[in-house]
């Protein structure tokens, strides 16, 4: 990905009077605000009076690696105070954290503070850095309207366009799937990425990144064939991007060409950097994964392993272990998987996430290995690098159920679901867990359920609706003109009531919650449109609406009635069907507070 960071230095900006020191107050705010400015000093001046700005500049970059905005403006705030105005290198360094962070409108003031007579002034790494901003969060149109003041010379601090501004917003009209724009982009700024009237590598590359994430990756290999024609040589990143197209593609035999032509070339010119490195073998491994083609796999992680020269980080790990399991053998995943324990523990960089512990729990549960599922449970939490999310714990908990069940320990996987219940109060009945439950539940059966089912005994779910409805009458529906204070006892026995217009169709339902007028019509606190169903539609189904989307009342219609006519806010209702009437039916029956709690 292309990184504005790598622009010219920005010109030495002016040195501001040392301001008076700070308060009591200023300097137990600085010293608490985070832990490493109490292991390092804040800032030191130079002999010649001005201050040395670089280690809050790499504090800057830090916190904006974690995503830590608002600790970043409190850091400038207080180094503000105490040295007055900062350079353009730091403030370039938080517009950088605020695109980073997704907040454009934050990098947007930013930028507006640094274009003021008494700052620090703009240059041409914060147009960079703005342009990238507004690319991501798809603000287009102000985007070529600051290209257009650069072009046209009027932008503040005259920065020069250059190819370096028009990649950046390339490269973010690229990454959102963008075309349209990025080829409206090229076509009129064009001229400043060619090199002597040709297009240049790297945007080459974009392009074909631009066609591979908008689904169309024998686009990219057209690129490619252009760029023989107009004489470029591919660099590595061609060729990567190149055999991730092929892969889009389903064409292995062809990814496996490019990465031939990689290594002879590499070889035989001595163009070392054209070799492959860790990024193409995970490309490779991806594509053979899908295709479980296990002896391929096993010749690309021979050949990753024979390379002396070549580093292998976590994502590569990773991507072995993952192709591995996919094709089937489980002992050679093992054996990578604790090579990567053991580089780690010379490495800390080389620990694996908790999705590769997951991955591996996975696989070994389903084969009922209740022993080794059980062991990365447990290490899971110590071993792993990154923030293990609640999402992820839970899985973690279903396949240790999974695994035990399916190593026929059905206490243990009792207790594992009694465990998952109180700790997570509730499993989806959707997810890989939740048909693991099922299956627990059957062999419990109903009498020693953990689930406390209600079972509907004297309805059927596939009968209509209108078999057990409400007729519309009998629901003593309110007019809309109404005002509330009339028929505010009504409220205190039903809590939602259907409303109607002078012509009795339906027009929406009012709940007792939102009765909060009692001078207005019913009509102007009412939901509307209310919530409907055909006559012919099947119990099941408006059990489930009302169960998922809390409906209190459903409203009964025919279907000519529905979709025979125009669009329109009001239906003529044959009946009702409410949540009071299927709490009643189901055995043991329900209330309302059961609902609530759903």
């Amino acid at each position: 990905m292309l990184r504005l960071r790598t622009f010219p230095p920005p010109p030495p900006t002016s040195v501001s009077p040392r301001p008076p020191p700070l308060s009591p107050h200023e300097r137990a705010f600085s010293s608490s605000s985070s832990t490493p400015l109490r292991r390092q000093p804040f800032l030191r001046r130079r002999r010649t009076g001005r201050p040395n700005l670089k280690p809050l500049t790499s504090r800057i970059v830090q916190l904006t690696r974690r995503r830590q905005l608002r600790q970043i403006f409190e850091e400038v705030e207080i180094a503000e105070r105490r040295y007055g105005k900062l350079n353009t290198i730091v403030m370039n360094a938080v517009m950088e954290a605020c695109v980073h962070c997704g907040d454009v409108d934050a990098a947007l003031k930013i930028f507006a503070e640094m274009l003021k007579p008494e700052s620090c002034g703009v240059d041409s790494v914060t147009y960079g850095t703005l342009l990238k901003g507004l690319g991501d969060a798809r603000r287009i149109d102000e985007a070529f309207q600051v290209l257009e003041s650069v072009e046209n010379g009027t932008a503040m601090g005259n920065p020069k366009l250059s190819a370096a501004l028009i990649f950046g917003l390339l490269n973010a009209l690229i990454e959102a799937g963008d075309l349209r724009r990025a080829n409206g982009l090229l076509a009129r700024y064009g001229y400043v990425l060619h090199k002597g009237g040709r297009p240049s590598i790297l945007m080459c590359n974009l392009l074909m990144k631009g066609y591979i994430n908008s689904g169309l990756p024998q686009e990219a290999l057209n690129v490619h064939e252009e760029m023989s024609h107009q004489g470029l040589d591919p660099d590595r990143l061609t060729y990567n991007t190149l055999i991730f197209a092929c892969i889009k593609a389903g064409n292995l035999d062809a990814a496996m060409c490019f990465f031939e032509e990689m290594k002879e070339k590499g070889e035989s010119n001595g163009y070392q950097v054209v070799l492959p490195d860790a990024v193409t073998y995970t490309t490779l491994l991806k594509g053979f994964r899908h295709s479980m083609d296990l002896v391929s796999v096993q010749k690309i992680v021979f050949e990753m392993k024979s390379r002396y020269d070549l580093v292998l980080d976590r994502t590569a790990y990773a991507a072995i272990v993952d192709a591995l399991l996919n094709c089937g053998s489980i002992k050679g995943a093992l054996c990578a998987f604790g090579e990567i324990i053991k580089q780690a523990g010379l490495n800390s960089d080389l620990k694996p996430k908790s999705h590769l512990y997951l991955s591996m729990m996975r696989a070994l549960a389903a084969r009922g290995d209740y022993g080794m599922v059980k062991l990365l449970h447990r290490r899971m939490w110590p071993d792993c690098a990154g923030t293990i999310s609640f999402k992820v714990q839970e899985e973690a908990d279903h396949l240790l159920m999974e695994a035990a069940l399916n190593d026929g320990q059905v206490d243990i996987a009792i207790q594992s679901l009694h465990d998952i219940v109180r700790r997570w109060k509730g499993i989806s009945w959707t997810s890989r867990g939740g048909m693991v439950a099922m299956h627990i539940e059957a062999l419990l059966g109903t009498a020693n359920s953990l689930f406390s089912p209600h079972l509907l005994p004297r309805l059927s779910l596939y009968e209509p609706i209108d078999s057990i409805m409400t007729p519309f009458e009998a629901a003593r529906p309110l007019p809309g003109t109404l005002l509330l204070k009339k028929v505010t006892m009504r409220f205190f026995r039903d809590s939602v009531v259907p409303i109607v217009d002078d012509w009795g169709s339906c027009i929406g339902l009012l709940h007792c919650e939102d009765c909060n007028e009692l001078n207005s019509p019913l009509s102007a606190m009412m939901r509307s449109p209310p919530p409907c169903v055909t006559t012919t539609t099947s119990i099941g189904r408006v059990i489930e609406l009302i169960l998922e989307k809390k409906y209190k009342m459903v409203v009964v219609v025919r279907y000519g009635d529905l979709y025979g006519g125009m669009a329109s806010t009001s239906v003529r209702a044959v009946g009702v069907f409410t949540s009071a009437q299927l709490f009643k039916l189901v055995d043991p029956p329900l209330t309302t507070d059961h609902f609530n709690n759903i």
